[in-house]
């Protein structure tokens, strides 16, 4: 049935229950359910106990379970989740960051530019901001404190970095983005490359740039022991360069049409497990843990879709999608104005919600109005993928700050965590507007190789 105040009413309740703190997967399958059996009951359909099963929803509910665990596209998740458990369990982001730091010595923020460049390789190669936060917190933070790094400025940086790969290819962000937009999972990372890069180098050209106009915040490292450039090289090419190329052939694959995102993703997944044993560093424990966080993150990813799904459906159903587009159309907004008010929604939900909800629930809502507006789904989807950066960024609910305090507790205040974070949230929202100034930034690339986009 149609109802779109009960529509309101579900979504409204849903957020409540979020800030409440109760798990998201499956406060969206209760909610779904809940919901769904409302609106798909009969009235005088139930005779006896059997018959308050036979509802609509409860079928509803099993196809979109199967659907999920039949997608294709999303056999990439645990492929890609799988390489970035090994090369973490495998410290190679250990040495990942230890190279960088010799290599950058010389710069203003050394430390600081080598951890924005590990923590965009590694989140490119893992996916998860949080496990990218909280490692390169254990690895970075007491680094750069030891250096006399101030505490804000430290955390600001790593917070920052390790949400660069739910933007940067191959980012799993952007496969659970295909498969909802029905959008070409190439043609999406061809996107995101240029957006990606434009974003760390801003992040690396501000840490520059701040630590030249206050030196005490980032004092330089002693040079006592400086290593030789035959020892940088050799640091670099033992621990920069494989898990470099490793992404390189793996993105590159994907976008030369050489193998599909699941093929490209099993590639990587064997790449990290022969740079494990090249540095001798698998063993049979950190194979199995590494097995076990794949699995506990994709089960995960997989029940946020099947409630998401679940949820988007009911609330569809019961008029919500028409309610919101109705409005929106209604308000007769020319395409600049309908990218703000979108992008400023998305904005508002990333205080709550992360960011496979909103792409779930949320965009689906804008989607069918892309045509309307005549804006190039492929540019919508990288203002998206930008916005959500702002979901990991944005006091109160920043979630890479909670990750971050998680593993440092008593070491940082959360105000400090919150008050570095805020220049990046900034320069998110600055590449945003350079973006929609100059669309080629993200539609150059995908055009170049594929050609032009022909709805």
């Amino acid at each position: 049935m149609t109802n779109p105040e009960v529509a309101i009413l579900m979504l409204s309740l849903f957020i409540v229950l979020v800030l409440l703190g109760f798990p998201i997967a499956f406060t969206l399958v209760a909610m779904g359910v809940g919901f769904g059996y409302y609106a798909y009951y009969q009235a005088g359909s139930i005779q006896t106990i059997a018959d308050a099963f036979n509802n609509q929803i409860f079928y509803l509910l099993n196809q979109n379970t199967y659907s999920v665990m039949e997608n294709d596209t999303l056999v990439a998740v645990p492929l890609f989740l799988f390489m970035g458990y090994v090369v973490e369990r495998a410290n190679i982001v250990n040495r990942l960051f230890y190279s960088l730091q010799l290599a950058a010595r010389n710069l203003p923020g050394s430390m600081a530019v080598a951890a924005l460049i590990t923590c965009a390789v590694f989140s490119t190669a893992s996916g998860i901001v949080g496990a990218v936060v909280t490692l390169m917190g254990l690895l970075a933070f007491p680094a750069m404190a030891a250096a006399s790094y101030r505490r804000d400025f430290a955390s600001g940086v790593i917070c920052a970095g390790g949400t660069l790969g739910i933007l940067i290819p191959p980012s799993i962000m952007l496969i659970v983005y295909s498969a909802i937009a029905e959008l070409s999972p190439l043609r999406l990372y061809a996107a995101a490359v240029f957006p990606g890069l434009m974003l760390a180098g801003f992040y690396i050209v501000y840490v520059v740039v701040r630590v030249l106009i206050s030196p005490s915040i980032a004092p330089k490292p002693r040079m006592d022991d400086a290593p030789s450039v035959g020892r940088i090289y050799l640091e670099l090419l033992t621990s920069f360069v494989p898990l470099t190329v490793l992404i390189m052939l793996v993105l590159g694959s994907i976008l030369g049409g050489l193998a599909t995102p699941a093929e490209a993703a099993a590639m990587g997944a064997l790449g990290g497990l022969v740079l494990a044993f090249v540095y001798r560093s698998l063993t049979w424990r950190k194979l199995k843990e590494s097995i076990y966080l794949t699995a506990k993150a994709t089960a995960m990813v997989c029940w946020l879709f099947v409630g998401s799904w679940t949820f988007a459906s009911v609330f569809s159903y019961l008029g919500g999608h028409d309610i919101i587009e109705h409005w929106v159309l209604s308000m007769d907004l020319a395409p600049w104005q309908f990218l703000i008010l979108a992008q400023l929604i998305i904005f508002l939900l990333g205080w709550p919600l992360e960011w496979s909800e909103i792409l779930i629930i949320f965009v689906p809502i804008f989607l069918p109005m892309l045509d309307a507006f005549d804006v190039n789904p492929y540019f919508f989807a990288m203002l998206i993928a930008l916005n959500l950066q702002t979901s990991f960024l944005t006091p109160p609910m920043a979630m890479s700050a909670y990750y971050l305090k998680g593993v440092l507790r008593g070491r940082i205040e959360l105000i400090e965590i919150f008050k570095g974070i805020m220049p990046y949230l900034g320069i998110v929202i600055f590449c945003m507007f350079l973006m929609y100034m100059f669309p080629s930034i993200a539609l150059w690339l995908p055009d170049a190789l594929f050609g032009p986009y022909v709805p």
